[in-house]
């Protein structure tokens, strides 16, 4: 009998090792996309799209304001970046939060002492693209990168 006991046991351990060790593909690299047509007062969704973009390694806090329209996100940055870190951080974020979140009409980024805010309307028009018809993250990156080359526009939308 205590065979038996010590080989179930023996079996239930490893069954309970090799069932923490499941690998779960979908959760260890969710698309960033599936967060499409979300709105600004979903919480959870903000904050996956948040620490899934470039950026979210610093310490980050979000505020979403909800209250009344014209609906925003403050995101608080709590270390100082370098200046083209900054820039990235900036038009990789205001981007991918705007193609996704359907009701977002701006965003103010902190950073220390500096504030920075960007409405749909100037980084769309900056694009000249409807950010909410670009229906995939590759695309959408590759709009991104192709902006960011050109120094003398991001500062015009950064700083005019």
């Amino acid at each position: 009998m205590n065979k038996i006991v010590k080989s179930w046991l023996s079996l239930l351990l490893i069954l309970t090792f090799l069932g923490g060790c499941k690998s779960n593909e979908v959760d260890a690299n969710p698309d960033v996309y599936q967060y499409k047509d979300s709105m600004v007062g979903d919480n959870s969704a903000i904050g996956n799209i948040i620490n899934q973009l470039p950026g979210s390694e610093g310490s980050i806090d979000f505020e979403l304001k909800t209250k009344e329209e014209p609906y925003g996100i403050i995101l608080n940055y709590h270390r100082k970046e370098s200046e083209q870190a900054f820039k990235e951080i900036v038009i990789y974020r205001a981007t991918f939060l705007f193609a996704l979140v359907q009701n977002v009409d701006w965003i103010t980024f902190n950073f220390d002492t500096d504030a920075y805010t960007i409405t749909k309307e100037e980084i769309q028009a900056w694009y000249d693209k409807e950010l909410s018809d670009i229906s995939n993250k590759d695309e959408l990156i590759e709009i991104i990168q192709a902006h960011l080359e050109d120094d003398a526009k991001v500062n015009q939308l950064l700083y005019e």
